[in-house]
């Protein structure tokens, strides 16, 4: 999705950069080191630049922590054995705790993993915001910084909204998630319970006091024409004010890769080829809907809907099935059913 987000920030990275290699290393393994790396940076740096749009709540251009590795892998989709990192417990939750599963207890492999399970979609945006931008420009405190209460989203060159779309991915991704017998909880109703909103901030705190097993936010992006595929928003390591995310990084990327594989899987779209390396994920630390959050949680970018292969695809609603499918898969999968 895109945003209308002040000055540019420097660019981030979805891979932990390793430690500094010491002083004392030979000068030839040291200038071998740096020009291997040199490009893959420069070519990191000019890619966040050229960017006009980024992911979900806040605005653009996206302040992305650096890029994945090229040599990492789009996460298999397949199920995994118990020991699989998604099995890890969730923020909390005792050891050996299924993610978001009740304290001191491991829930079982399969549908009763879901039993008494909650889960909380946050369809991007609202198609009210673009009648109430004086609102959703107010700004709000995200923790680490201050920013819009929320923005507009992008549209398709057509003009079909991006809160259209998330909106309609979100009910649909309801409707798959309730008949596996999970509890859903959507942010908002456009239309039916709100004119505009909910402010970034708010869409944080309904995932945190819902307890929510895990919180995906729906967008769509709003890059230049060529730029396809999809990503997934990872949250960066955050704190300051009111965000501490220590607690939710490996599990929402837990989540993420779960959502990754099967989206890729059941939709047949690709990662983006703009960003995350081919990986289709991407960690940043500027969006207040995940810098605020304590549950695992993070956002999917399903397509460009400024490309007009990408838009086509956006604008069916067959295509938008397979999507809530996709992400109801990978969601699934990491609570263990």
């Amino acid at each position: 999705m895109r945003y209308d987000e002040s000055s540019p920030p420097p660019p981030e990275s979805a891979s932990s950069i390793s430690p500094d290699r010491p002083w004392y290393a030979r000068r030839s393994t040291l200038v071998v080191a740096a020009a291997a790396i040199a490009p893959a940076c420069l070519a990191g740096w000019v890619l966040t630049e050229v960017l006009g749009g980024g992911a979900s709540d806040d605005s653009r251009p996206p302040r992305i922590v650096m890029p994945l590795s090229a040599s990492a892998k789009l996460p298999s989709a397949a199920p995994t054995p118990a020991a699989d990192p998604a099995a890890s417990p969730a923020p909390g939750a005792a050891p050996g705790a299924t993610p978001g599963a009740p304290p001191g207890g491991t829930a079982p492999a399969g549908a009763n993993a879901l039993v008494g399970r909650t889960v909380v979609i946050d369809p991007g945006h609202n198609t009210g915001n673009f009648k109430h931008t004086t609102e959703i420009n107010r700004q709000v405190d995200i923790g680490t910084n201050r920013k819009e209460c929320d923005t507009t989203g992008t549209t398709t060159n057509s003009g079909y909204m991006e809160a259209e779309f998330s909106m309609d991915v979100s009910r649909r991704l309801r409707t798959v998630l309730e008949a596996k017998g999970l509890k859903v909880v959507l942010t908002h109703e456009a239309g039916k319970d709100r004119p505009f909103g909910p402010c970034i901030d708010e869409r944080a705190r309904i995932g945190n006091e819902a307890a929510a097993d895990a919180v995906v936010s729906v967008h769509a992006d709003g890059v230049s024409a060529g730029s396809r595929g999809f990503h997934v928003i990872l949250p960066a390591k955050v704190k300051g004010g009111g965000a501490d995310t220590a607690k939710i990084i490996e599990p929402s990327r837990q989540l993420g890769e779960r959502i990754a594989g099967n989206f890729a899987r059941t939709t047949g779209s690709a990662p983006a080829n703009y960003l995350g390396s081919g990986t289709g994920l991407v960690v940043r630390d500027d969006l207040g809907g995940l810098n605020l959050s304590t549950r695992p949680k993070v956002f999917i970018e399903c397509g460009n809907m400024r490309d007009a292969k990408d838009a086509a695809q956006l604008s069916s609603p067959e295509w938008r099935q397979k999507a809530a499918q996709g992400i109801a898969d990978g969601i699934v999968g990491f609570l263990g059913g």
